[in-house]
């Protein structure tokens, strides 16, 4: 690389890890961290809808979405939380979906999406 590359390059990522939402604050570890409640969201669409919580649910939507207005008002101004809490949010209100569903037909919408249809038989 010449020298006004390497320092262009050096002086960015100077810029990236000095940065107040950087890899040296907490602005940057807790919404990575964060994604691990995104993460065991997903994992719950594999649980029964009759066995998933109400009130964890609702905790989930409730604070996911309240936290994306708070990261964005917040000094310095924090994206990545807010696009971490807007999935736990979404994933939360997925899920209230899936029990509001169930408690309606009783029939689970993400476990009909993955029984096999048999086609019917002729006789």
């Amino acid at each position: 690389m010449s020298g006004a590359a390497a320092g262009a390059a050096g002086s960015k990522f100077q810029s990236f890890m000095n940065h107040p939402a950087g890899p040296k604050t907490v602005f940057f570890w807790a919404p990575i961290m964060k994604w691990c409640l995104v993460a065991a969201g997903l994992k719950d669409l594999s649980r029964p809808a009759d066995k998933l919580s109400v009130s964890q649910n609702v905790a989930l939507a409730a604070t996911g979405f309240i936290w994306v207005r708070y990261s964005l008002v917040i000094t310095p101004v924090n994206y990545s939380l807010a696009a971490v809490n807007f999935f736990v949010g979404s994933t939360g209100l997925g899920q209230l979906g899936r029990i509001w569903h169930f408690q309606r037909t009783q029939q689970d919408p993400v476990a009909a999406m993955f029984v096999p249809k048999v086609p019917p038989t002729k006789a």
